[in-house]
C-alpha cells in the first residue's frame, strides 16, 4: 500500500532515488553535531537502512507518526513540520523550555518504532524480517530498519528561512512526482496549515502550526 494519496501509482522497494535538499544533507551526514541551542528550530532528516523504500504502508506510517507524537511530547518539543517519503523522514521541531537533547528526541522516535515493526514482521511472517536483520559479526545479528547514524540536524532561527523549509518539506513529494500537488499526499502536515481545505488525518501527529509560514 502506497503512502501518497487516495489512489496514487505503487511505489516499488527500493525504486525512489534520493531527492537532493537545498541544504544538502548528504554532505553532512558523517560529520554531524546535534547543536542544542535555546530557541533553535531543528529540521531533522533520517533515512530507512540502505535508502530501501519502507515507508509506504499505511500502517507503517501510522505507527511511525504515534512514535513521533510520543516523542516530542515526552521530551518538550512543539512538531512544526513533517513528511514521511518512501525511503526518509523530514521532521522541523522547535524545543520548549526543559527539552531533551536532539539525540534523545531522534532515540525516542526510532527505537520504539523499530520494535514495533519488528514485532509486526513477526506476527505476519514478512520475508522483509530477514532482509532487515544485520549480521554485525558472528554469533550476533540485530533488527535494522533506520539507516546507522544522526542523519540530518540543520538548526533555523530565521524565520524566512523557516517558512521556506516548511515549504520545502511539504512539497518534497511533488519534487519526487508522488502526487501534482502537496494537498493530494496523505502523510505530511499540509493539512494542519490549512485546514479549510482539507481535514487533518487524525492519524497525523499534532502539528503547532508556525506563524512564520
Amino acid at each position: 500500500m502506497n503512502a501518497g494519496g487516495d489512489h496514487p501509482p505503487a511505489v516499488p522497494q527500493a525504486a525512489c532515488p534520493p531527492v537532493p535538499s537545498p541544504f544538502d544533507p548528504a554532505t553532512h551526514r558523517k560529520t554531524i553535531r546535534h547543536l542544542d541551542l535555546p530557541g533553535h528550530a531543528h529540521e531533522l532528516t533520517f533515512s530507512s537502512y540502505q535508502r530501501w523504500a519502507l515507508l509506504t504502508d499505511h500502517q507503517v506510517l501510522a505507527m511511525l507518526a504515534t512514535s513521533i507524537m510520543r516523542a516530542t511530547e515526552g521530551h518538550q518539543y512543539d512538531l512544526l513540520a513533517f513528511v514521511f517519503m518512501p525511503e526518509h523522514v523530514h521532521l522541523l521541531a522547535h524545543p520548549n523550555h526543559g527539552a531533551s537533547p536532539i539525540a534523545a528526541l531522534l532515540y525516542a522516535i526510532k527505537r520504539p518504532f523499530s520494535f514495533r515493526v519488528k514485532q509486526l514482521l513477526q506476527q505476519c511472517n514478512d520475508p522483509m524480517l530477514h532482509r532487515l536483520t544485520i549480521r554485525d559479526r558472528p554469533g550476533k545479528a540485530s533488527f535494522r530498519f533506520w539507516q546507522e547514524g544522526p542523519g540530518y540536524d540543520r538548526n533555523v532561527t530565521d524565520p524566512s528561512v523557516l517558512a521556506r523549509m516548511i515549504d520545502y518539506i511539504h512539497h518534497n513529494p511533488v519534487r519526487r512526482g508522488l502526487c501534482a500537488v502537496a494537498a493530494d499526499y496523505a502523510w505530511s502536515s499540509w493539512r494542519a496549515y490549512h485546514p479549510s481545505e482539507m481535514p487533518v488525518d487524525p492519524r497525523h501527529p499534532l502539528v503547532r502550526v508556525s506563524s512564520c509560514s
